[in-house]
């Protein structure tokens, strides 16, 4: 572990700790990826008025976000998460073979493979799309400046590629040098790669750098809102992908610091239909089916390709995204 994430470690510790006399207080670390710090938010303060009336406790919920991969690592090397609310499985699965802080079985331990909500991949144009981006074959045109964040770090920049990547295929008949093809073409209009989703929107919306950005559903609503709707338009392409953010308990952390009971039931409470509501609210996709049902129109219906449909996030993270896998072969940065 370097000093700084040595450093990081113990002043986390530290805060976690909390002052003396206030054993009555519950205290989580969330260990989250970039775009879902105003969902917690809100989901934090709906679980901690949960808690106190079924537990007696006051709890308090610390939160951390960045690039999923990021802080996947992150809790590998010591980082002390409750929780893990990250951007794909394979994060957790790597936490799962690289520590040994939570059982390789996470997923089962909770509804929909541990997936409390869903989300999709849209495309994010400035009001009055000047540049007439449709679809993803829009984006290898010359000239256009694409804004997704770096797969190497980030959990929604591997959902953009490999949406990206599904409709190339699909557009090819299954030619995958033709695919790849697209995926460099792509990739060369790419300015800059940053570490996370939501460093990539600020390089989009605060810096105004690119044409189109790469983003969650749920991120290109919250640049819409913080517009007032008056800079951004949200494209939704003939085809994405059905992105599916896991959750898990970090096991050997919580025995250690007695809040297993504390975290599990944080995680739980997700599927709860308040819950939920907050979820759609925020514009990720709810999993229980009455409130989706509820909030049906708010979510287009597009052709949603699965991570199951592409070989599984083993196979899909050995034929893109390990060291000198094809994202490194196509990418020019």
């Amino acid at each position: 572990m370097t000093l700084g994430r040595m450093l990081a470690v113990m002043a986390l510790l530290a805060g976690l700790a909390g002052p003396a006399g206030a054993a009555q207080t519950v205290r989580l670390l969330n260990v989250s990826y970039d775009a879902t710090r105003e969902l917690y938010l809100a989901y934090d303060q709906l679980f901690a008025a949960h808690w106190r009336e079924v537990a007696g406790q006051d709890i308090r919920i610390q939160q951390s976000h960045g690039g999923s991969g990021h802080q996947a690592r992150a809790v590998i090397d010591g980082l002390p998460a409750d929780v893990v609310t990250l951007a794909l499985a394979y994060d957790i699965d790597n936490i799962a073979a690289k520590s040994a802080r939570l059982p390789a079985d996470w997923q089962a331990k909770l509804p929909n493979n541990s997936a409390p909500y869903t989300s999709t991949i849209v495309l994010l144009v400035r009001k009055g799309n000047p540049k007439n981006i449709r679809d993803w074959g829009d984006l290898v045109r010359p000239g256009l400046r694409v804004i997704t964040p770096n797969p190497k770090t980030s959990g929604g920049a591997r959902w953009n590629y490999l949406a990206a990547w599904g409709y190339a295929l699909d557009r090819n008949r299954g030619d995958e040098a033709a695919a790849q093809a697209f995926m460099r073409q792509m990739f060369a209009n790419v300015p800059v790669l940053d570490t996370g989703a939501r460093a990539a929107t600020m390089t989009f919306v605060q810096r105004g750098i690119g044409d189109v950005l790469l983003a969650w559903e749920a991120e290109a609503w919250l640049a819409r809102e913080q517009s007032g709707g008056s800079q951004f338009e949200i494209v939704i392409p003939s085809m994405s992908i059905r992105a599916e953010p896991p959750v898990a308990v970090v096991e050997r952390n919580t025995q250690r610091r007695g809040t297993t009971a504390a975290a599990r039931a944080y995680l739980e409470y997700l599927y709860s239909p308040g819950a939920q509501e907050i979820i759609a609210q925020h514009h990720y996709r709810p999993t229980l089916p009455a409130v989706a049902e509820q909030h049906a129109q708010q979510f287009p219906r597009l052709r949603l390709l699965t991570i199951d449909d592409l070989g599984g996030w083993r196979a899909v993270h050995a034929r893109h995204f390990a060291d000198g896998a094809l994202f490194d072969q196509i990418s020019p940065h």
